[in-house]
């Protein structure tokens, strides 16, 4: 099969693979119909290749065709329509019980010190085939693959993958109180989805962004935008009766605007051998910090800071005085799927689509296009906000059972 591969720093090329197997009883296997390049797939193109090796299959917003499944597999049935979450979970853990498949003790990463293993992400996350590809092994398909209609555009429900629970819990996680405000830095894909979501739920929602487009896109939605400068942090609370706002959420993360330094530290250790990088990201502070310094800056006394953009330094530099003087909450984490897709199904579902899910992408190309697209997603140019990407399905040539090595997910 065709697939999308990781050959190094901003170089990622289509190759032909061979075709994911069932290698377990709980496995399935998915053709795939559409697949997202999300802002969490840039920090591998760009931060993360100390963790990553020559040939890595990468993406983790996939949905599809069940082709076959394991046989322990009875929730699922070939020719189901399905949206497959980013992170692997077993559903019956302590953990996943408690509403945190994202800490999965089934797949944990131990050997990385990392939660649940995540599809296309790396060896920090378990290094397991990703979705950007015209097959997918899917992992504990008994528990998480999201059976939806066949009716509607794949776009309707790709997004349930990732970003779309990602901005709900960003949401959730900034505890704005009712009718109280709520400032989104980053109008990425999920930060459009974390301005809409909050709207819907009746907040006034103000959001960051220094990209024409993306505040063109969030004022569509009803959204109050204003450009990314130096006095962000000032015209926030000037919006906002000097106080700032009840909430911000940062939809940014690590490779922020703005941090030149933390920028050179980015590309110094992308230059490293994989070892010395490695070492450097998991004892070093590495990350773009200026959208968490904002936030730090701008959220009231009193007030939460949601971090839903992710963030990869072990040793980053945070201006504690200020986080305790002003008593604030920091809530943060990988999304918890499943736990959200109760909340979003009937919003999903919903015909007059209050959050947007047909107005997100911007560009729907080829799997084969996928390589000049990353380059153009990363340096946000043609007005690129979210992409698609769309294989052109080969028929499958092996169905025999592999035994996965010992502890392989």
């Amino acid at each position: 099969m065709k697939a999308l591969t990781w050959q190094g720093k901003r170089n990622v090329s289509i190759e032909n693979v061979p075709d994911p197997v069932i290698q377990a009883p709980t496995d399935a296997i998915v053709r795939i119909t559409s697949t997202a390049i999300c802002g969490s797939d840039l920090h591998l193109y760009e931060v993360l290749g100390p963790f990553m090796d020559k040939d890595d299959v990468i993406g983790h917003e996939p949905m599809g065709i069940v082709e076959e499944v394991g046989s322990a597999v009875t929730n699922l049935s070939p020719g189901d329509r399905v949206v497959i979450p980013f992170n692997i979970s077993c559903g019956h853990c302590w953990m996943c019980q408690r509403g945190l498949q994202s800490q999965c003790e089934t797949t944990q990463v131990t050997e990385q010190g990392s939660g649940a293993a995540l599809l296309g992400y790396s060896r920090l996350y378990g290094s397991v085939p990703g979705g950007q590809a015209e097959y997918l092994r899917v992992p504990h398909a008994d528990y998480g693959p999201i059976k939806v209609p066949h009716s509607g555009e794949d776009e309707q429900w790709l997004y349930l993958s990732d970003i779309l629970p990602t901005a709900w819990q960003g949401v959730q996680y900034a505890q704005v109180p009712n009718g109280g405000s709520l400032a989104v830095l980053g109008l990425g894909p999920v930060g459009q989805f974390a301005a809409r979501i909050g709207r819907h739920l009746g907040y006034r929602v103000i959001g960051v962004d220094p990209v024409a487009e993306r505040r063109g896109m969030a004022e569509r939605h009803g959204i109050e935008t204003i450009d990314q400068d130096e006095h962000v942090a000032e015209r926030l609370r000037l919006a906002t009766d000097g106080r700032g706002p009840d909430a911000v959420l940062d939809a940014v993360g690590m490779e922020a605007h703005g941090s030149p330094a933390a920028g050179a530290a980015h590309a110094a250790v992308g230059l490293l051998p994989d070892a010395l990088g490695r070492k450097a990201m998991q004892s070093a502070g590495v990350d773009r910090l200026a959208a968490l310094h904002t936030a730090i800056e701008a959220v009231r006394r009193g007030g939460t800071i949601s971090l839903s953009g992710v963030y990869g330094g072990m040793a980053d530099p945070m201006p504690m005085l200020t986080v305790f003087d002003k008593q604030i909450t920091l809530t943060m984490g990988q999304c918890n799927v499943k736990h959200w897709i109760d909340d979003l199904m009937p919003l999903v579902d919903d015909p007059s689509d209050p959050l947007g899910t047909l107005d997100l992408a911007t560009h729907r190309v080829p799997l084969d296009r996928a390589p000049e697209m990353y380059e153009t997603f990363q340096k946000k140019e043609d007005g690129c906000i979210k992409v698609i990407l769309k294989p052109e399905i080969a028929p499958v040539t092996s169905t025999v059972p592999v035994v996965p090595p010992e502890g392989e997910i």
